[in-house]
């Protein structure tokens, strides 16, 4: 069982993000394609780039310090409304960051939630708005629900989960925000492929640490 993590960890977490997303940006971008520009997964893989390569850069660099150097990287990544949103929610990671050396399951809930606030400032978006928030609260939800001491294994994966149903609860909504929202019922059958795209993340960081 995975009670806690540290540092490495989470560094693991974020390049299994980043690896999900690369395996599935033409997907994204064939998702994409049906209700907005065709270019989402274009976009993501640039904003993962972004995070990969300050992940690169700053091997002996503190958690926090990190987690809000990747934000700023992915602000300035040429990231469309993606960039400003994915970048609040790694700054707001950093901001939620207990002063710990490692996190336990609560405190890994905390971090994630502190960043998913954060982002949710920036969205304004709500469940039912067919946007990345149906998958990032679903997830968020998921993890405040969970037993203080779960394994973090499970945690994690409980997160992933919700934010699959999440973006899967997202083909029988209609858009209230980006060009999808002119679209009315056209877009009703087809996810959103930001809220794929948070599935994928929540997988990555389940997947990576479940393996490392």
């Amino acid at each position: 069982m995975a009670q806690t993590i540290n540092h490495n960890d989470v560094v693991t977490m974020i390049r299994g993000a980043v690896n999900i997303i690369k395996d599935n940006h033409e997907m994204l971008s064939k998702l994409d394609s049906a209700t907005g520009d065709g270019d989402h997964g274009t976009t993501m893989l640039r904003t993962m780039q972004a995070v990969e390569n300050t992940l690169n850069e700053n091997p002996d660099e503190a958690l926090k310090e990190l987690l809000y150097k990747i934000g700023w990287a992915i602000m300035s990544s040429d990231g469309g409304s993606t960039g400003p949103l994915l970048g609040s929610f790694f700054m707001g990671l950093s901001e939620g960051l207990p002063e710990a050396t490692e996190l336990n399951g609560a405190g890994l809930t905390d971090t994630i939630s502190a960043g998913i606030d954060k982002m949710h400032k920036q969205s304004r978006a709500q469940i039912g708005d067919k946007t990345m928030m149906d998958a990032l609260l679903p997830a968020q939800t998921a993890m405040k629900a969970a037993a203080a001491d779960i394994d973090i294994n499970v945690l994690l994966d409980q997160a992933a989960q919700a934010a699959e149903e999440g973006a899967k609860a997202t083909e029988n909504m209609t858009a209230k925000f980006g060009r999808a929202r002119n679209l009315g019922d056209r877009v009703l059958g087809h996810k959103d492929p930001g809220s794929v795209s948070i599935s994928l993340i929540f997988r990555g960081f389940h997947e990576s640490l479940e393996q490392n």
